[in-house]
């Protein structure tokens, strides 16, 4: 279970839809344990496939990580069938590096999924659950949460983004932080 590299903002692959898994064979289940590994090495709460550049329609979560992946939740195809309420949660992302807003979303979400033992799931999240299963669906829509900020704060974002990249990534950067 080799670690995958995480792509970063402005990958143009970041941006692409992806698209459903019609066979859950050896590979489907073979990138699930490496964005499982990836996840967790990186660390993230959750991981969405397009995030390591294949773009299938695949995430995983772990939103109570320190339990020992106990609450490890692997799916494949999920759509979000409800979704209720609003919350507002200070999203970051693996994909985007030095930056967190934030983000208005559903409180409350019903997701249907396939497991990667092919059986078809349907449940409710609320809190961070449901913060964090849409932030991955939208990867797999070509969206990040930067698509979901004020153009301002984007711009903002992006002109910094263009400074690092020029005169280098401050330490801090560098170092490992949880992000969705």
């Amino acid at each position: 279970m080799p670690l995958r590299p995480i792509l970063k903002y402005p990958d143009p692959n970041l941006k692409r839809v992806s698209a459903p898994v019609s066979n859950v064979d050896h590979r489907v289940l073979s990138l699930l344990e490496d964005l499982v590994e990836t996840m967790y090495h990186a660390p993230g709460i959750g991981l969405a496939a397009p995030q390591v550049g294949t773009l299938e329609r695949i995430i995983v979560l772990d939103v109570d990580k320190e339990l020992g992946g106990v609450g490890l939740i692997k799916l494949i195809n999920p759509e979000i069938v409800a979704r209720e309420g609003s919350t507002v949660f200070e999203e970051g992302c693996l994909s985007v590096i030095g930056f967190t807003a934030e983000v208005r979303r559903a409180s409350k979400v019903t997701v249907r999924a396939w497991t990667p033992e092919e059986k078809e799931v349907q449940f409710e999240a609320g809190g961070l659950f449901a913060v964090a299963l849409q932030h991955e669906i939208d990867h797999l829509d070509g969206k990040l949460f930067l698509d979901r900020i004020s153009s301002l704060k984007r711009d903002l974002y992006r002109r910094r983004l263009k400074k690092w990249m020029r005169e280098g990534f401050p330490e801090e950067l560098t170092a490992p932080s949880s992000s969705l």
